[in-house]
């Protein structure tokens, strides 16, 4: 029975690292967003080819991977695309934002962007288009530093000191010239954000885009909250303001759904 015992925890142990080495596959060719080889991600992940290569075949089959036409490099599959969907399909504050964001859109002519902290990331969960030709790079799912984002420095704003440094891993990275990493000044914005209710991001995430966001609440484990970003050159200080008006009136209305939602 001894022996037994012993086997089926091994098995248990092994079962565990295959599960764990799959979840490391598909964070890493998310993160990446581009095809990698099985040499780049054996040397990510620090396992050998011949075991990692057993674990994309299976991936493969079941469609959680795919390779190009050479076989050599892998990304995403289509699996994986579909049980995101579900999870915005699911989320309850994604699926009642909509006419939010579209209105918030129509309203301003700009972008609007939904976003949840993930970690010390923010993640966009939804994302409405600018009408003007020159607008900023953006898309569902694209993770950004928490710190270098209106949408992350609104949400951390809901956070007292000690939990914003337990929060982040410091130091921060710089994502432009204008990307705020000293911590005493950080947090000095975010005492800004909390007195007035939203939050600025001034280049520092791209360069010469503008950014405003309202927090909306410190639910779903991190936090959520909507933005509205254009370039410096449609958006002066005073349109700045305009727009931080518009945006904490589409987070209220938010806020209102999602507390009758509650109710029911």
């Amino acid at each position: 029975m001894e022996s037994v015992s012993g086997a089926a925890r091994i098995r248990r142990h092994e079962d565990v690292k295959s599960a764990a080495r799959v979840l490391e596959v598909l964070e890493l060719l998310g993160a990446e967003g581009a095809r990698l080889s099985l040499a780049d991600m054996a040397s990510t992940l620090a396992v050998p080819k011949s075991s990692l290569h057993a674990v994309l075949r299976t991936m493969e089959s079941r469609r959680w991977v795919e390779t190009d036409p050479s076989g050599t490099l892998y990304s995403l599959g289509l699996k994986a695309l579909l049980t995101g969907t579900a999870y915005l399909e699911s989320d309850d504050l994604a699926g009642i934002a909509g006419p939010v964001l579209d209105l918030l859109a129509e309203e301003t002519g700009e972008a609007v962007h939904l976003g949840r902290l993930d970690d010390t990331d923010v993640v966009y969960l939804a994302k409405r288009e600018s009408r003007h030709a020159l607008r900023m790079y953006s898309a569902v799912g694209r993770r950004l530093p928490a710190h270098a984002t209106a949408l992350g420095k609104a949400i951390l704003s809901q956070y007292d000191e000690a939990e914003v440094q337990r929060r982040l891993n410091w130091p921060l990275p710089a994502l432009t010239p204008s990307t705020v990493t000293d911590p005493d000044e950080l947090l000095a914005q975010l005492a800004e954000s909390r007195k007035r209710g939203w939050a600025v991001d001034e280049g520092e995430s791209s360069v010469d885009i503008r950014c405003v966001a309202v927090p909306l609440g410190t639910g779903h484990g991190g936090g959520d909250a909507i933005s509205c970003s254009a370039p410096r050159i449609r958006m002066d200080d005073a349109r700045l303001s305009e727009i931080a008006a518009q945006v904490s009136e589409a987070a209220h209305s938010l806020r209102t759904l999602l507390r009758r939602l509650g109710e029911h």
